[in-house]
């Protein structure tokens, strides 16, 4: 029986999102995302039972979501009708009577361009956390882990310092509570290894947040809007003119891979890719590589 003092969309609603965490296996970011998605559809249609959505509240709703003055970005739009596309499609799945998921169109969303900086750049970047400070030698650490792992900023910042810095390779949980192992160069080894030896405290992540000060403390684990600021601020003492991202090493370490000779599979692997398409977006970004096996191959019988 449903709780009488919500509304049968309620409660549909919580089955789903409760399928999502237990039979999809979902992450509680995704669960929370879909939830947001969906509360403010339903919140816009006030539709209170399944019937309640129609064709024209759908359209409406996305008008409103087009609209300029929302700022919305063409990808969260198609967040937005994913989410209920989805909904609509556990709908019918449970039997109720609710409007066809065929009948939503997802929109055509261009295709998503990947921004790398230059090697330079990229070196400049590394080496830009100076001296030993406890500071510096995190920050040095922070930038060549996710260089040389390729790891999510989440990921980044769930790791304890117990992890195996001489053995070279870790485990790693991802999106959807996958596991994968992930590998720690030479250069990221040394900075882990400068770092942890400076550190005097008994705080299990691997990478603290530290007070302000000349003395700084450690203050609890580190979030990943700390990392970006830190991202950003020694990509603009190495004097880069894009703005960079945690994320945007993560770019880094594929692109590197792939223009190293890697096949996108191990990529994929290494990533923690679920679909190799997801993959395939950066090897546009490699494909500069042909334009110098065009150089060195077309055309020699001519010259």
């Amino acid at each position: 029986m449903y709780n009488k003092s919500v509304t049968e969309l309620d409660n549909l609603l919580k089955d789903y999102l409760d399928y999502l965490s237990i039979e999809k296996n979902r992450s509680s970011l995704t669960r929370d995302s879909y939830e947001r998605c969906l509360r403010r559809f339903m919140k816009f249609s006030g539709a209170k039972i399944p019937k309640d959505i129609s064709e024209k509240t759908i359209r409406d709703f996305r008008l409103i979501l087009a609209k300029p003055e929302t700022g919305m970005k063409k990808g969260t739009q198609a967040y937005y009708v994913i989410a209920l596309r989805n909904f609509l499609k556990y709908l019918v799945k449970r039997g109720v009577e609710a409007v066809q998921p065929e009948v939503v169109e997802l929109p055509k969303v261009p295709a998503r361009q990947i921004q790398i900086i230059d090697y330079g750049d990229l070196e400049r970047l590394l080496s830009a956390p100076k001296g030993g400070s406890l500071r510096a030698l995190r920050d040095r650490a922070i930038l060549e882990l996710l260089f040389s792992t390729g790891l999510r900023i989440s990921e980044l910042c769930a790791l304890d310092r117990t992890i195996p810095i001489d053995r070279g390779e870790f485990t790693v949980r991802g999106k959807g509570e996958k596991l994968r192992v992930v590998f720690i160069s030479d250069r990221a080894k040394k900075a882990l290894k400068d770092y942890i030896g400076k550190r005097a405290d008994m705080e299990p992540a691997l990478f603290p947040s530290l007070s302000r000060g000349e003395n700084p403390k450690v203050v609890g684990r580190i979030i990943p809007r700390a990392v970006q600021r830190l991202v950003s601020y020694y990509a603009r003492a190495a004097g880069i003119p894009k703005h960079v991202t945690p994320h945007q090493l993560r770019h880094q370490f594929a692109t590197d891979l792939l223009m190293n000779g890697a096949d996108l599979r191990s990529v994929q692997e290494l990533l923690g890719h679920a679909n190799i398409s997801t993959t395939q977006v950066y090897t546009h970004v490699t494909n500069k590589e042909l334009r110098e096996v065009h150089r060195a191959f077309h055309g020699r019988r001519r010259r």
